[in-house]
């Protein structure tokens, strides 16, 4: 048994040598991972895509609706007659009642009674997402607030978040005033909220917003985070407001004065 033992000693203090012996292969394998990962830290970052929309407000024609007769036609928006049941994705008010906090005895003269075009702002900051129950509503990584028509349960907590109001409930069911279904897109039903989406599915296809195709000269989107795209050179060369930007949501929406 004492032999054993010292046998068992023996061969256990002969396999520690070997792992000792061995160290040198397994630093080998170190140092050849190393430099991989210094290379992929070096590696350049990808442009980040943050979607934004500007709005050259003086180029917007009293009485001209091809952007929002796009929106409405491509997304299934309808044409309810009752004014407290309608649905609105983009729409125009007076700049006066889109921007009272700029208003002034002095009010520039071009300025009074301008139609502007109001959507969804698509804030970094949106406390719209922050209230719904049922995540209906949520905001994604390249900064467009969305909305799951199946998941919304119509408490209408989001429009409540929502300090623009760019939400609108289906009180009826919204079929029955589409004159012509798009079915390529979803419809609503009675008791879900609905607005604007970027045009998401259009993005996903390489296309720019409806909106913006049917009046170019007036809308500019594009990536926030490229310094090279229209939107961010059209930014930095003309002055710009937001809505109430002093209510910290971050608006993605830019008004070019």
């Amino acid at each position: 048994m004492d032999v054993d033992r010292r046998g068992f000693i023996k061969l256990a203090g002969i396999a520690i040598v070997g792992l000792l012996a061995a160290k040198p292969i397994f630093d080998v394998f170190s140092r050849t991972e190393a430099p991989k990962k210094a290379v992929e830290a070096e590696a350049p970052t990808q442009t980040k895509t943050k979607w934004g929309m500007a709005i050259k407000i003086a180029n917007c024609k009293d009485g001209c609706t091809e952007c929002i007769a796009a929106c409405n036609t491509i997304h299934n928006v309808p044409n309810i007659p009752d004014p407290k049941h309608e649905i609105k994705w983009i729409w125009d008010k007076p700049y006066e009642d889109v921007f009272p906090e700029q208003n002034s005895p002095f009010l520039a003269d071009k300025l009074i009674g301008l139609p502007v075009l109001i959507l969804c702002n698509h804030c970094d900051n949106p406390p719209c997402t922050k209230v719904c129950p049922t995540g209906a509503t949520w905001k994604r990584a390249d900064g467009i607030v969305m909305m799951d028509y199946h998941r919304c349960i119509g408490c209408r907590y989001c429009m409540a978040g929502c300090p623009f109001g760019a939400r609108s409930f289906n009180w009826v069911d919204p079929r029955p005033y589409i004159k012509e279904i798009n079915p390529d897109f979803p419809t609503r039903t009675k008791g879900v909220v609905e607005k604007c989406n970027f045009c998401e599915e259009r993005l996903a296809k390489g296309l720019i917003p409806a909106c913006v195709e049917a009046c170019p000269e007036t809308l500019v989107f594009g990536n926030l985070d490229d310094p090279n795209s229209e939107i961010r050179k059209l930014l930095a060369t003309n002055y710009s407001i937001q809505r109430k930007s002093e209510l910290g949501t971050e608006p993605k929406v830019y008004y070019v004065i």
